[in-house]
């Protein structure tokens, strides 16, 4: 009688601790955590876990703690769309993710198949929300807006300059190279070269002699920093002085680290610096003493959380697809990178592109600097 009883109790306990466990609340964070854009992964990384973090250690979300799960898609599509399907899996009900617009897109279908809310710190191409699929959103803005600030200062600064269009093919890449030359076009300044290069090559040497032999006094680039940089760093040893212009896909610190000294008065768009809100300070300061930089999408990714709370908190329900029809009430939403209020395709709906100058710093490193 004694063990029976002592199985009951056990079977209890196991039962109450099944239960515990089931009261967590899993958001799933995706993103390239290795691979060459692993830089904007680890920003992805941070900003989710310090928002969850904070969550619960305010009692969590809706009664519930939140648990992260993570998904490294190495900014590969096909990846993506396993990471999207195994997060459905595990029964995830939010994602923030992924970075890259092309990683986005395919996983974006998964999600939006299965009923999970999907928030994407850092994908840019307008595809991702114009499908219209209902639990797809962003934090940040879209490149044909980016791309209409870059055209338009093109236009204003360097109407007269010769002007050479480069990308990395890729949906967001290649994406943000045609949404500036169709803006500046139209303003009346024809680009002297226009070429694509493949994502991941290493050797510049026939671009960099292209550029050099069209006279370009100025290279736009669509693509991020890791052949940004590289192409920059070849293109002031082969004696190209050129100023280049890229997206917010080169705004990390290693687009200088691979650039070197020439990477000094390079433009770039990208909204204005999050980091400098009063509303960020206080979360700063938590980065600060785990020793990590928020750059960029750090504090977007943060934001993304917050929004999934505040939206999930106002109508008392951790269902995504009830989230993402709050989302879309156009309410509106305090934030690290300031108030955040949604359209009907799951866009931001404030535009605020700016154009900043790489810049060195008194310590001697190079940086970005709001214009």
């Amino acid at each position: 009688m004694r063990l029976v009883k002592l199985a009951g109790a056990l079977l209890a306990t196991l039962a109450l601790a099944s239960c515990g466990a089931e009261q967590k609340l899993k958001i799933g964070v995706a993103g390239p955590f290795t691979g060459k854009d692993a830089v904007f992964g680890a920003q992805l990384r941070n900003g989710a876990e310090q928002a969850v973090q904070d969550i619960n250690a305010a009692g969590g979300l809706n009664g519930q703690q939140v648990e992260l799960v993570f998904g490294d898609d190495a900014a590969d599509p096909k990846q993506g769309r396993s990471v999207a399907n195994t997060f459905v899996g595990e029964g995830v009900s939010f994602v923030v993710g992924h970075f890259n617009s092309g990683v986005s897109e395919p996983a974006s279908d998964v999600y939006a198949e299965n009923g999970l809310l999907m928030i994407t710190p850092g994908s840019t191409n307008p595809k991702i929300t114009e499908r219209g699929l209902a639990t797809v959103f962003r934090t940040c803005g879209r490149d044909d807006q980016q791309g209409k600030v870059a055209g338009e200062y093109i236009a204003q600064h360097f109407k007269d300059k010769k002007i050479a269009i480069t990308h990395d093919k890729t949906t967001y890449g290649k994406g943000l190279a045609d949404e500036t030359k169709k803006v500046m076009n139209a303003l009346g300044v024809t680009e002297v070269l226009y070429e694509g290069i493949n994502a991941g090559e290493r050797d510049f040497s026939a671009l960099v002699s292209k550029i050099k032999a069209s006279g370009a006094d100025v290279v736009y680039w669509g693509g991020v920093h890791t052949e940004g940089g590289s192409i920059l760093r070849q293109m002031r040893s082969a004696g190209v002085n050129a100023v280049m212009m890229g997206g917010d896909g080169i705004a990390t610190d290693e687009f200088a680290a691979l650039g070197g000294p020439g990477t000094e008065g390079t433009l770039m768009t990208f909204g204005p610096d999050p980091q400098k809100r009063p509303e960020a300070q206080a979360v700063i300061e938590k980065f600060a003493a785990r020793k990590f930089k928020p750059e960029a999408y750090t504090l977007y990714s943060y934001a993304a959380v917050q929004v999934i709370a505040e939206a999930a908190k106002a109508i008392n329900s951790v269902d995504p697809v009830k989230v993402a029809a709050e989302l879309h009430t156009g309410k509106t939403y305090k934030t690290v990178i300031g108030d955040l209020s949604f359209d009907a395709k799951g866009d931001v709906t404030r535009i605020d592109y700016v154009m900043y100058t790489w810049k060195a710093q008194p310590d001697g490193t190079i940086t970005y600097v709001q214009n």
